[in-house]
């Protein structure tokens, strides 16, 4: 028998030599594989305290102890696994009159997949404009107080306060808006949508669908004659100022609710 048909042999049927001698070389590796990452550690933990880890050079210092681990990893770490958070204060804050906000996507945050985060903030008596998009939406306020609406496909519509550690949700493609109200100066409040590109500055909004829809049609649908349609939008609202209105009718619907 050649040298080949041994080897092919010895693969079809191993001895428990062979099997002996696979498993005493695994067990080497292993042991060395485990040795080696004792050691590795051992250097980490001696290179914290000694000169290898100065920086001479210039320092964030809040921000290098709000990231202790990262900065300077334990000896047991091991491996990379990228940025886990990012800060709100970190990128654009859009300013509109009665209000503002920002947001962090997957763009900034590339491990954030499946989530984009929004906060912000209206003034007493403003709006965010009513608006739809594709993802769906939950909240948490985080200060004040704020009125929330949302029209469900069957016609209906939600009306609600919201005050600070409440909740709301809305589903995707359900026409909504909030309203800062007192008796503070409005409210803030967080977002967060199931999609990791989710824009808020590109939702669909009602005064852009108004500035682009002919007026016999506006007026045609909403009863008003063409001098009312003469004084609305042309432009997207987005966050405006309104006068402040208390007295309201409350309705609800399952559909989306509030906790």
């Amino acid at each position: 028998m050649s040298d080949q048909e041994n080897e092919i042999e010895l693969v079809k049927s191993p001895s428990r030599r062979s099997f002996l001698e696979v498993g005493s070389a695994a067990i080497a590796a292993a042991a060395f594989a485990g040795v080696a990452n004792a050691q590795q550690r051992e250097d980490t933990h001696k290179a914290e305290g000694d000169h290898s880890s100065s920086d001479p050079g210039q320092e964030n210092k809040p921000l290098l102890d709000e990231n202790p681990n990262s900065n300077m990893p334990p000896p047991t770490d091991h491996g990379d696994v990228g940025p886990i958070w990012y800060s709100f204060d970190l990128v654009k804050k859009r300013v509109e009159e009665g209000g503002w906000t920002h947001q962090v996507t997957q763009r900034e945050l590339p491990t954030s997949t499946e989530i984009t985060g929004v906060n912000m903030r209206l003034t007493r008596g403003s709006y965010r404009e009513l608006h739809w998009h594709t993802a769906d939406e939950w909240a948490m306020m985080l200060n004040g107080n704020a009125r929330v609406t949302v029209l469900s496909p069957d016609g209906t519509m939600f009306i609600d306060d919201v005050s600070k550690g409440d909740l709301w949700y809305f589903p995707a493609g359900y026409p909504h808006s909030i309203q800062g109200l007192g008796p503070g100066d409005g409210c803030e409040f967080l977002l967060v949508f199931d999609e990791g590109m989710f824009s808020e500055d590109n939702t669909f909004l009602i005064s852009e669908w108004v500035a682009h829809t002919p007026p016999e049609i506006l007026t045609k649908n909403s009863n008003l004659d063409r001098s009312a349609i003469a004084k609305l939008p042309t432009d997207e609202l987005y966050i405006f100022q309104a006068k402040f209105q208390d007295r309201w009718h409350r309705t609800r619907q399952p559909l989306a609710g509030v906790v």
